[in-house]
């Protein structure tokens, strides 16, 4: 009996621990479903982004249902189809060509196949009294362009022999913006505009000059680019120096491969965009993405009620601690997060961004009313505020549902706008501000679009060069100004232009003072054959 008993107990022993391992494992077991379930909800979510990179639009534009939108099965009235509606859309001017002069005696370029515009200069007015013979005359060879076509100008000196002394004069030849060199001003600016706001690699540039006639080097088209871009760099620096004296600063970054790292490996550098109120932008370099350049670029003496606005990184935040400005965040990059969001968790995301749709149709009804100043911000607080709170209590009560789960993307963009609430919510007391940043990075788009031409600079002073020409090309284009205009003019003004008055030739300023007569080259003062 005792036998028995004594099975008995190890038996239902047995049994409770058998049950307790089959318990944990089964624990386990759903612990390991439902991590792996996660992970498969992440990596779903990381396809639906890469298919949407590959095949979808990658406009982040929300687009609400249409309930009188056909479907794809419907069929259309092919006879009362409505006449499409067509916009109006800015026209595109192509850059000016390129050309060179290699010599008086002996020409640079095939006479058979470029176009050539002589230009007879006259007798100089010191010996034009005195008796004299025409014996010959010289030639002197400038490149210029005229758009999408390259052109020489051929300037005939009149040599002359003073028939008292026998001494010989001629007229002198034309000077140019860079001294000694045989590319006229049309030509520079040109090259410039080309590379620069067509993202045109020079090399390229080079492939269209030799292949219409022209004989010259590429080094010597990269030392005329960086001969011009130091003549106007003092321009750029005063630009910069405007900028920092607004009251809201807008500012980013962007990346660009700038220098070799190692043999057969670029560096990664970075541009740091700055914005004025009164649409002025530079691109400042700096070869890493340190916080330090912040300060560098921008200083640390402001107006106590400068505003610095910028997207979420936590350089900005700090640097506008330190100095002591307020620090506003863009609402574009807070819904961006809620945007990436919807393949994960649609109906959560969609109410965060059908919120932040709000703010900005009330900022359209602003823009529709021209309400400026204390009208704006009592618009702004009547209206804008309401929805604020509303979002900001949602962001609260969803983090805190969501305390205990996994990471989402949906979790990171809450957490995102909640931690920069402060920052988010500081226009609705400043008229000034704007709801995003999305005014300069429209403006920064050159630096992408032109990564995809040419890939990288070669050296540092390359990307150096590259930011300041963006600058008064984007700069220029902000202000309705025809940057190859521009271009002419100040590369043939900056060198006689008072130096403590080179502000007045920044795109914004130069508009006002010298766009109704801007200096010309020879090659459009000529008259029409």
């Amino acid at each position: 009996m005792e036998s028995a008993a004594s099975t008995s107990s190890t038996t239902t022993a047995d049994v409770t621990v058998m049950s307790a391992q089959v318990a944990a494992l089964m624990r386990a077991k759903d612990e390991q479903i439902t991590a792996q379930g996660e992970q498969i909800a992440a990596l779903k979510h990381q396809i639906e982004w890469f298919r949407r990179q590959i095949f979808g639009q990658k406009s982040e534009r929300r687009l609400v249902e249409d309930a009188q939108q056909i479907s794809l099965g419907e069929i259309v009235d092919q006879g009362s189809a409505p006449t499409p509606m067509r916009r109006v859309v800015a026209q595109h001017t192509r850059a000016v060509s390129k050309t060179k002069d290699e010599g008086e005696s002996l020409p640079f370029f095939d006479a058979t196949q470029v176009p050539i515009e002589t230009i007879e200069l006259p007798v100089p007015a010191a010996i034009a009294n005195e008796a004299y013979e025409r014996i010959g005359q010289k030639i002197t060879y400038r490149l210029a362009q005229r758009p999408a076509a390259y052109v020489v100008l051929e300037y005939i000196r009149p040599l002359l022999k003073l028939r008292d002394s026998g001494r010989l004069v001629t007229t002198p030849a034309p000077g140019g913006v860079i001294e000694g060199s045989r590319a006229d001003v049309s030509f520079l600016a040109g090259m410039l505009v080309d590379k620069y706001q067509y993202h045109q690699p020079l090399y390229r540039i080079h492939q269209r000059l030799t292949g219409n006639g022209f004989t010259l080097s590429r080094p010597w088209l990269t030392q005329l680019g960086q001969q011009s871009i130091a003549l106007v760099e003092p321009i750029y620096q005063a630009q910069l120096a405007s900028i920092k004296q607004s009251r809201v600063i807008t500012m980013d970054e962007t990346p660009i491969k700038a220098g070799r790292e190692v043999q057969g490996k670029m560096r990664t550098a970075w541009f740091w965009p700055v914005h004025g109120e009164q649409q002025e932008i530079c691109f400042p370099y700096a070869p890493t993405h340190q916080k330090e350049h912040i300060f560098k670029i921008l200083g640390r003496r402001f107006s106590p009620d400068t505003v610095l606005l910028t997207d979420g990184n936590d350089s900005y935040a700090r640097y506008a601690q330190v100095v002591g400005v307020d620090h506003a965040q863009c609402w574009a990059h807070a819904r961006r997060d809620f945007f990436e969001a919807k393949d994960y968790e649609p109906d959560r995301a969609e109410h965060a961004l059908e919120l932040i749709a709000r703010l900005y149709a009330i900022e359209d009804e602003i823009r529709e009313r021209a309400l400026v100043g204390d009208a704006k911000r009592w618009y702004r607080l009547e209206h804008s505020k309401a929805v604020t709170d509303v979002f900001f209590h949602w962001v609260e009560r969803e983090l805190h549902a969501d305390a205990l789960k996994a990471k989402t993307p949906l979790t990171g963009a809450l957490a995102y706008t909640h931690k920069r609430r402060a920052g988010l919510e500081l226009f609705l007391d400043d008229p000034d501000l704007p709801l995003d940043t999305n005014h300069l990075e429209r403006g920064l788009r050159v630096i992408p679009m032109g990564r995809k031409n040419w890939l990288f600079c070669w050296t540092e002073l390359g990307a150096e060069h590259l930011g300041i020409m963006q600058s008064l090309i984007v700069t220029c284009r902000l202000h309705g100004i025809d940057p190859y205009t521009y271009l002419v003019d100040v590369l043939q003004r900056v060198g006689i232009h008072p130096a403590n008055r080179v502000a007045e030739l920044t795109p914004r300023l130069w508009k006002q003072h010298f766009a109704d007569n801007p200096l010309r080259s020879a090659l459009h003062t000529m008259p029409t054959p």
